[in-house]
């Protein structure tokens, strides 16, 4: 398996400041940081810039992002945290629940890389976390920034989905009916 090469995109440039909040569970405390060096250094690459904030668990990652996602101000997250299996079915639970999470709040248009590590060992977790081997916070940065690229190229242009209207209120009451008072 070490011989397999990745294709890696090129980092995105970005004309106007770029922001992304990185959400890590240092549950695995060396792992975590490794995974935090990685992406840090993925993110200023890009001449964007971070914040971060340490959750409790996998589990809580996707709803610190939703929290964030309501009451700050960021392009995209980072998703950073590690399970290993153990001895019972909460690992799959955990990497289950956590990564479904994720992929909801990405459908929803939110721009998030997924760096929670789903393991069967720590030694594992430490060669795909370590930024000089396989940089999983790199990528899960670089997947960030990638998505905040798309969306940006795309969010100027709205398409006609759904309910839009061009009726002001009184127009739109009269015409459903009713009235208003």
């Amino acid at each position: 398996m070490a011989s397999i090469k990745h294709h890696v995109l090129d980092r995105p440039h970005f004309d106007i400041p770029t922001k992304l909040l990185i959400v890590v569970s240092p549950y695995y405390k060396e792992v975590a940081a490794d995974m935090v060096l990685g992406a840090k250094a993925e993110i200023e690459g890009a001449s964007a810039t971070w914040e971060l904030i340490e959750i409790p668990g996998a589990l809580e990652i996707p709803t610190a992002i939703g929290i964030s996602e309501r009451m700050a101000n960021f392009d995209g997250y980072v998703a950073l945290g590690c399970v290993i299996r153990g001895e019972t079915t909460h690992y799959d639970t955990v990497c289950k629940d956590s990564s479904r999470a994720l992929q909801l709040l990405g459908l929803q248009g939110l721009c998030i890389g997924n760096g929670i590590l789903t393991v069967e060992t720590i030694e594992q977790a430490e060669v795909r976390a370590d930024p000089d081997r396989q940089n999983k916070g790199g990528a899960a940065a670089a997947a960030a920034l990638h998505l905040i690229a798309i969306s940006r190229k795309w969010g100027n242009h709205g398409k006609d989905i759904g309910f839009k209207t061009t009726l002001n209120e009184n127009q739109l009451t009269s015409k459903a009916g009713f009235t208003t008072t």
